[in-house]
């Protein structure tokens, strides 16, 4: 997969069952460095067990300073994991008031260009209801009645003051900090924090 780290095998990364399962491999190493211990293999689990759902920031901050490309580079990373394991995905992309859900819950496919496409709302980070709209997403495909993990991924820069809470349906949550610039504010990072989930830099992925 382009830009993934290359790692050695590690005694206790588990039977080499299937391909390196980099969520899982990334979440276990949060914000450290990538250790042997971190290491996660895919069993062949069956079909429709996870539902992740991608949460992107498509505001102006990201779309300026390029993070909005290097997002696409980590979406395909995720998306094409999700498909040799046969699991499912969604993707809602927000910017200035408006939250559009780009792609439906479904097993992994191509990816599109269009998922990305720019939102032409004007100004603003509407966190808070995109963030909402997950929870509920993942509330009616996941969760123990489905027999479906429900995983939420936040790609953003936070560049905005809304903390919005992290939904009872994410049975797992990680946040990928896309900031950069002189000034960093941590507000992605600070999130993270209020979850209690993993964050993980862009740059983890190359």
């Amino acid at each position: 997969m382009p830009g993934q780290p290359r790692l050695a095998q590690s005694p206790d990364a588990g039977p080499a069952t299937g391909g390196w399962d980099w969520p899982r491999t990334l979440a276990a190493r949060g914000g450290a460095a990538l250790q042997p211990a971190h290491l996660r293999r895919r069993p062949e689990p069956p079909q429709g067990t996870r539902l992740h759902c991608f949460v992107l920031d498509c505001s102006a901050s990201m779309a300026a300073g390029g993070a909005l490309a290097r997002a696409k580079g980590v979406l395909l990373a995720l998306m094409d994991e999700a498909y040799r394991r046969r699991e499912q995905v969604a993707l809602l992309c927000f910017a200035g008031t408006r939250v559009e859900l780009r792609l439906p819950p479904r097993k992994a496919a191509a990816w599109n260009d269009d998922w990305i496409a720019p939102i032409g709302a004007g100004g603003g980070t509407p966190l808070s209801v995109a963030v909402a709209e997950a929870g509920q997403l993942l509330a009616r495909h996941g969760g123990p009645a489905r027999a479906c993990e429900g995983w939420l991924w936040l790609l953003t820069d936070g560049r905005t003051r809304e903390r919005p809470a992290r939904p009872a349906a994410a049975d797992q949550a990680a946040v990928v900090d896309f900031e950069s610039g002189r000034v960093v504010l941590g507000r992605a990072r600070g999130l993270a924090q209020d979850w209690g989930c993993r964050y993980m830099l862009a740059s983890q992925w190359g």
